[in-house]
């Protein structure tokens, strides 16, 4: 039986904002950084509240009622996302700091236990840092190699290159569900079809795809899906590792401490089952409770509703600054949540810096993306991105703030 849906009206959800009804600079903010981190609803900032001022305890530990209390809310918390991406079993979902630990979390268990001198990981041109560097570590531990797959000029990723270097040295292709500078939806399903044809694992960042599109990975049939919940409405500090059950149980534990452990004795020590061998120490109770309330709060709405609505404010955008003198736009994609553009002759920083003088907040910079910059010879750019809670209001200040802006520079 399909739950009853909330009819999305921007009124009620921007009221449920609370830090966007401040000023910046002595003026209203228009927040456009949603691609970096989103805002939190009431929903998940009471979630945490409510878990501090009457919940918190340790979990899996002690047998006092707190902690039994928190173990449940906690252990709920992994089953709800579990739903949420349609994996097979609770055992599959490891909470970690974000996708970039998760990311980490991999390449020094699964990678670094199977890769042999002469492997290659192949890793798009497309991707963030946390999805390039933990490759190139983990291949000088072994002697594998980083493979880049190359991106054209309009930020797709070239998939003729990359079944051209699909080999049987292939190990592991890690790629990205959706990019972090241009939006682009990277053709997954045939990257993950023909990754396996080779005998190869993928890993995907999903730290951009999982607040814009539906996931199942069980049809997605990607090895690894990681994601990060401060993009997704809940708390910086929370992150999921979603692995093959098979996978997570034939690789080592990462980090050693409490709660990993069946037994410890200086003769030796044996492991816990999945999913605590990777959940060292105390974990992030609250983090954990709150992205499940984020979860529930944003599926309360009909998606493509959600999406229409952040899609026409984007494109309205962007229509209405096109004909701005020396304007340019960086890999411009259909239905998508961002844009990234460069004022010909204008640095980037000084975009910015204007535009928070009018207290509206957009990112400028490489955005951690240093090698998709490098390819289109940019310094860096302006990305503006948006989240449900976008009005056109706020789109209007934008536009007034960068016409503006263009003036004086």
């Amino acid at each position: 039986m399909t739950s009853q849906k909330t009819t999305f009206t921007i009124d009620s959800v921007r009221s449920q904002f609370p830090a966007l009804s401040q000023q910046v600079n002595q003026q209203p903010l228009a927040y456009f950084d949603s691609a970096a981190t989103t805002q939190k609803p009431l929903a998940v900032i009471n979630a945490i509240r409510d878990y501090y001022s009457g919940h918190n305890a340790n979990v899996h530990r002690g047998s006092h009622s707190l902690t039994a209390t928190a173990t449940s809310q906690f252990e709920a918390a992994r089953s709800r996302v579990k739903n949420f991406i349609n994996a097979k079993d609770e055992k599959e979902i490891i909470w970690t700091r974000g996708a970039t630990e998760a990311l980490n979390l991999i390449a020094q268990t699964y990678a670094r236990n199977t890769l042999q001198a002469g492997d290659e990981i192949l890793v798009s041109e497309l991707e963030h840092h946390a999805n390039i560097v933990p490759w190139q570590i983990v291949a000088e531990q072994t002697g594998a190699k980083v493979v880049k797959i190359p991106m054209t000029p309009d930020c797709q990723l070239d998939m003729a290159a990359y079944q051209d270097l699909l080999s049987q040295k292939t190990k592991i292709v890690a790629v990205a569900h959706v990019t972090n500078v241009t939006g682009t939806l990277l053709p997954i399903d045939s990257i993950i079809e023909q990754a396996h044809h080779v005998g190869a694992v993928v890993v995907v960042d999903g730290a951009q795809g999982i607040v814009h599109h539906t996931i199942d990975v069980q049809t997605l049939n990607a090895d690894f899906y990681v994601f990060s919940g401060h993009k997704l409405y809940a708390p910086a500090g929370i992150g999921v590792l979603y692995g093959k059950q098979a996978l997570l149980e034939a690789m080592p534990p990462w980090h050693g401490g409490g709660k990993m452990v069946e037994k410890v004795s200086f003769e030796g020590t044996t492991f816990s089952t999945l999913p605590g061998k990777f959940e060292a120490g105390t974990p992030n109770v609250a983090g954990a409770i709150a992205l499940a309330t984020a979860i529930d709060w944003i599926t309360q709405f009909e998606q493509a509703e959600v999406e229409a609505h952040i899609h026409a404010l984007r494109d309205y955008a962007v229509e209405q600054i096109k004909d701005l003198d020396d304007i340019r736009f960086i890999g411009l994609q259909p239905n998508a949540s961002l844009f990234s553009f460069v004022i010909d002759g204008v640095h980037h920083q000084d975009i910015a810096t204007l535009l928070d003088q009018q207290g509206v907040a957009v990112r400028s910079g490489h955005h951690c993306a240093h090698p998709l910059l490098d390819a289109l010879k940019l310094k860096g750019t302006i990305r503006v991105s948006f989240a449900l809670y976008n009005t056109k209001q706020d789109v209007d200040r934008f536009i007034t703030a960068l016409h503006k802006a263009c003036e004086l520079l």
